[in-house]
Order: C-alpha cells, then sequence, then structure tokens
C-alpha cells in the first residue's frame, strides 16, 4: 500500500527502533510508496511513511530491495556530497564513504552481509540516517 510521506521533522528525528518479522507489510508498504516516487527518489527509510522501525528499501541498478535492520560492518573512501531528500525540502551537505558492507535481514528473514559501492552505497548511508534520526 502507497503510504504518504512524512515531512514533520520532529517525527523524523526521532531514532528508530529494530523491525521484527511481523513488520514484513512496513517493508512492503515502504516499497510500495518508493516505487510510486522512483522518478525523483532512490531510497526510502519507514519513518519516511510514519513509521519508526529500522527498515530501508532502496533501487539497486533498477531492482527495488528492502533491508530489514540494517547496520554498516565497514566503510571505505570517505567523501562529502550534497543530498536531496523526499520528505525535506533542499539540499544538504553530507559525509558518505564510497564503499559500505551492511549486515541485515532480507525479505526471507535470512541474515545477509552485502557490500554496496558509489551511488546505492551512498542512498543505503542516507537511509541508515533517517533510522537514527539525523536528518539530511
Amino acid at each position: 500500500m502507497i503510504r504518504p510521506v512524512v515531512h514533520d521533522t520532529i517525527f523524523l528525528s526521532i531514532p528508530s527502533k529494530p523491525a521484527s518479522e511481523e513488520d514484513r507489510s512496513v517493508g512492503q508498504d515502504l516499497m510500495d510508496t518508493l516505487l510510486a516516487h522512483r522518478q525523483h527518489c532512490a531510497g526510502m527509510a519507514a519513518n519516511m511513511i510514519g513509521v519508526s522501525k529500522n527498515i530501508i528499501v532502496f533501487e539497486e541498478n533498477g531492482t527495488p530491495r528492502i533491508m530489514y535492520n540494517p547496520v554498516i560492518t565497514q566503510k571505505a573512501g570517505e567523501y562529502e556530497t550534497k543530498e536531496g531528500c523526499l520528505s525535506l525540502q533542499g539540499e544538504r551537505a553530507a559525509k558518505r564513504f564510497f564503499s559500505v558492507a551492511v549486515k541485515f535481514q532480507d525479505v526471507n528473514w535470512k541474515s545477509r552481509t552485502n557490500v554496496y559501492t558509489g551511488f546505492t552505497a551512498q542512498v543505503i548511508q542516507h537511509e541508515m540516517d533517517h533510522l537514527k534520526g539525523i536528518l539530511i
């Protein structure tokens, strides 16, 4: 189900809580909402649809992906960039890493660790900031 995008900075500043298998429907709603906005959005975090759970979605080479409880375990290649956000107006400066290793649960609730690079890594880092209540 496509949900409205949250713009309330007070709500978006609240750190999210761990997701459980019961939150799979939130992941699907988040995916549906991302796909509805994919022309101007590359990723979303669950708090952007009003749910404070550690769930993100993003596109990897045009394929939508869901991560439950993502944690960055390694990072390399720091750089500075400017980013926009569907929940916030304008652009903001951000420090990112070119490469990140992320441990997470997939849609089947299996634990995985994958390495992401380039723009995909940047999107994942942006969405994970949302989970921490960091407004970018």
